[in-house]
């Protein structure tokens, strides 16, 4: 049983859904604590000017604490707002006429109140446009982990029955591996080198934007430039 956990990301990058795809099931870490200013509730898109953030506005209350899964989003029409902006970027993309109704479909259904669960949304969405057939999950759904960066991930995967773990390389940083080895848990690390370039709009070519950019100019081929599906 082959688990990955990760926080949720709006729009993520492509590596992010190769993630999905390696796994049997991707966990949304959804409640950890909300940090300002990181991936939760933004993305880069490609534009005539260079790239551009696109960003969810949401309620953040103070320096308290306050989870993923209790963030909730402050502004009703952000999403006619970011779909015109794809839509005024990407008009002269390849695949625009081909993928536009799929992109406005998701934009106009996202009416969920909490950023753990637009993710979710979008995630869930893109990955059946991809063939992605992963279970996705939230952290939340499981009983009351233990305390600790690592234990909590032990404990998660221990619930699931895994026999893998899937991280980033970052983790190396924090991660304290042999809690995993002494429970019969492999550890994995992503490799997010060598990725093919596409006929991707304006300038120099930008690996690090949305998943979207791929999907605009690249259409149903878009799964072929992830690494878990080949031509």
């Amino acid at each position: 049983m082959k688990i990955a956990i990760s926080q949720s990301n709006y729009i993520p990058w492509k590596g992010y859904f190769d993630n999905i795809a390696l796994v049997d099931e991707f966990v949304l870490y959804d409640d950890m604590q909300y940090t300002k200013r990181d991936w939760r509730n933004r993305n880069k898109i490609k534009t005539p000017h260079g790239l551009k953030w696109l960003t969810i506005p949401v309620e953040v209350k103070g320096k308290f604490y306050q989870n993923i899964n209790k963030t909730k989003i402050s502004e009703v029409s952000w999403s006619i707002k970011h779909l015109n902006i794809l839509k005024q970027n990407y008009k002269k993309a390849r695949c625009y006429n081909d993928v536009i109704d799929f992109i406005e479909s998701m934009y106009l259904s996202a009416t969920q109140v909490t950023i753990s669960e637009i993710n979710h949304h979008f995630l869930s969405h893109i990955c059946n446009y991809l063939d992605i057939d992963t279970k996705i999950s939230f952290s939340s759904d499981y009983r009351l982990l233990e305390e600790g960066k690592t234990e909590r991930l032990v404990d998660l995967c221990k619930q699931l029955n895994a026999t893998e773990y899937y991280t980033g390389s970052a983790a190396k940083n924090y991660m304290d591996e042999s809690l995993f080895t002494s429970e019969n848990i492999d550890v994995k690390y992503f490799d997010y080198s060598n990725y093919a370039e596409y006929d991707q709009l304006y300038d120099d070519f930008e690996h690090a934007v949305s998943i979207l950019d791929l999907i605009f100019n690249e259409g149903h081929n878009a799964k072929y430039y992830l690494k878990h599906c080949k031509k």
